[in-house]
């Protein structure tokens, strides 16, 4: 297994940053990988965020199991936060975060009005860790590209508020990760995801992670994508993997066989995919 540790200076400066901006915004939106709600959250961002509203975004829903997003979104509102599945990416649902915003801080808005402010707005603070989609979602919302886009964590950089419309502010952050990975299985599914830069990872160690999950959990797709038979499909993982590597003309060269599988993970060619379900944490967030 991968023992994956990452925490760059600039995110203990991030999270700083947010603690300090909290104050001048009226909700946060939070988002989130759907392929790994929990495991793509800062441990602390309960702690950080506080009582202010919420609104639990989970993008690249395109990417993940709906069955297992439709769980997450009941157990985020269980939880007292709004939740929304977006596909930033394709521009699709993302209209309805400021109609969602709008109802929550419904009494907000009228209580502006009622003080002779005729067009109130509302600020929101848009948060994640890196490569969840964050400046995406800005530049879909501002429909500018404003906000930096990157496939590599960590690449914004500033703070700058964005108009989403008439109503809604949008105050950019950059990505903030946790000091430590207090559990190892979530450096991998982060890895497996693209979440964390490849560079800090063994492929081995996550790509057998990967195999291992799609075996158990989504046999079917698996056996589809790499030809398998049922024989193969009863293998060990590290067996498979080798089984693998063959098929894809690698011979014994085991790293790049997982390399392969956990380019095909991201890329789709194994389906749609989440790695959890509520269930699966006990407070890992809190």
């Amino acid at each position: 297994m991968a023992n994956i540790q990452w925490f760059p200076g600039h995110m203990a400066k991030a999270r700083n940053q947010v603690q300090e901006k909290l104050k001048q915004v009226d909700l946060v939106l939070e988002i989130v990988d759907a392929r790994v709600p929990e495991a793509s959250r800062n441990p602390m961002m309960n702690q950080i965020v506080g009582q202010k509203p919420r609104i639990m975004v989970l993008n690249k829903k395109d990417l993940a199991d709906p069955n297992k997003t439709a769980q997450w979104l009941a157990y985020y509102r269980a939880q007292g936060d709004e939740a929304i599945a977006i596909d930033a990416q394709h521009a699709k649902r993302l209209n309805q975060i400021p109609q969602l915003a709008r109802q929550m801080m419904a009494a907000k808005i009228e209580k502006q009005k009622s003080r002779g402010i005729r067009n109130p707005s509302l600020r929101a603070m848009c948060i994640g860790i890196p490569n969840v989609g964050k400046s995406t979602v800005l530049n879909r919302l501002v429909k500018k590209n404003i906000a930096v886009v990157g496939n590599r964590p960590g690449v914004t950089k500033n703070q700058q508020w964005l108009k989403a419309d008439d109503t809604l502010m949008l105050l950019d952050t950059p990505g903030i990760l946790w000091p430590k990975f207090e559990d190892e299985l979530v450096g991998e599914k982060l890895a497996l995801t693209g979440a964390i830069a490849d560079t800090v990872f063994q492929e081995d160690g996550v790509g057998l992670f990967g195999l291992t999950f799609f075996q158990r959990a989504y046999p079917a797709a698996l056996k589809r994508a790499y030809h398998l038979n049922d024989e193969e499909m009863a293998l060990t993982p590290a067996d498979l993997m080798v089984v693998l590597s063959q098929k894809m003309g690698f011979g014994e060269t085991f790293n790049r066989a997982a390399e392969r599988l956990i380019f095909d993970a991201r890329q789709g060619k194994l389906g749609a995919f989440t790695l959890e379900v509520p269930g699966d944490f006990d407070g890992h967030a809190e």
